[in-house]
């Protein structure tokens, strides 16, 4: 235990942190149960899809700024497609919303190998071109979900013994860790890693730098469309508009332990870092306070671990 505690030391502590804001929660508003952290956790969904894709690319040694935007487009897509195919094409378009964020994905990382400009301009400039082709397959909230699908991710597990676990959180460790999982079991995994940690020395143990760039790319860009479904199920309706993702990606990253120049972090801590930035908005709108500054409040918060996760990442480049 002893070990785990010291390799883990961070997820630990963020582990920890997230039981003492559930707590928090608790006294601020006595009746927060279990449909309170069904609530919770239906809402974190999309945002723990949109950290997951920003992590791979981070940890790839890049940065994904058009996060949200490829959410939209997943999120419209799906929407359309579920409500023009009904019930029986529900699987189907499940694939095409996949193919559809890996293929986006995909295309940023080429570009970004191609070019050789850096990822965050790419990335910048493509925020613009998938927001363009989200309100052209959507100009305005519509198309529908499939309501066998939306329940996976409404109430509580139906089975004994779990019936206090969010469908939603069920759902989330299955794609997402499925994902991970596999991703950190194959060779392509260890090449991210690789890139992440020094391209050149990866270049010289025999890595394909520019392929597995972009393959972390579009991986990124599936968990991204993923993410846009969720929040589709969520809602009910596809929504063109990309919502507020990127920076809270990019702070839950940070904040999870992945390292800004690559090559360090996993998937549990950013996670776990997207509950404990929900939780802390929902504690300042339970306190009653103003809307306005809950969102600076939020804002403040992610700009400061995003600027510490920054100067992190020069203090190691200088070693």
């Amino acid at each position: 235990m002893r070990r785990f505690l010291a390799r883990h030391y961070w997820v630990t502590g963020l582990a920890v942190l997230f039981v003492l804001m559930l707590g928090l929660t608790r006294i601020i508003q006595p009746g927060f149960g279990i449909s309170g952290l069904e609530s919770v956790t239906r809402a974190a969904l999309p945002y723990a899809f949109a950290t997951a894709a920003m992590s791979i690319t981070i940890i790839a040694g890049g940065i994904e700024l058009s996060v949200a935007s490829m959410m939209a487009v997943g999120g419209t897509l799906s929407a359309v497609l579920m409500a023009k195919w009904g019930v029986a094409g529900t699987v189907p378009a499940l694939l095409v919303v996949m193919l559809a964020g890996a293929a986006m994905g995909a295309v940023n990382g080429v570009a970004v190998v191609l070019s050789r400009v850096p990822d965050i301009v790419v990335t910048l400039a493509m925020m613009y071109v998938w927001g363009g082709v989200a309100l052209l397959i959507l100009n305005g909230p519509g198309g529908t979900a499939t309501p066998w699908l939306r329940e996976l991710i409404l109430g509580q597990v139906p089975l004994p013994g779990l019936r206090w676990l969010p469908q939603a959180a069920l759902v989330m460790a299955v794609v997402i860790g499925g994902i991970w999982w596999s991703l950190r079991r194959s060779k392509l995994g260890l090449s991210i890693y690789a890139i992440g940690s020094d391209q050149t020395a990866a270049f010289r143990s025999g890595v394909a730098v520019g392929p597995t760039r972009v393959a972390a790319y579009a991986i990124g860009g599936m968990l991204a469309a993923l993410g846009g479904l969720s929040l589709t199920l969520s809602t009910g309706v596809g929504e063109p508009i990309p919502g507020p993702y990127l920076m809270a990606s990019v702070a839950a990253a940070v904040l999870g332990g992945v390292a800004l120049t690559g090559g360090i972090g996993g998937i549990l801590g950013p996670v776990i870092a997207v509950f404990i930035l929900r939780l802390a908005r929902l504690d300042l709108t339970l306190m009653s306070v103003d809307p306005n500054v809950t969102t600076i409040v939020e804002g403040t918060i992610m700009a400061v671990v995003v600027m510490i996760g920054g100067l992190v990442a020069l203090r190691e480049k200088r070693r």
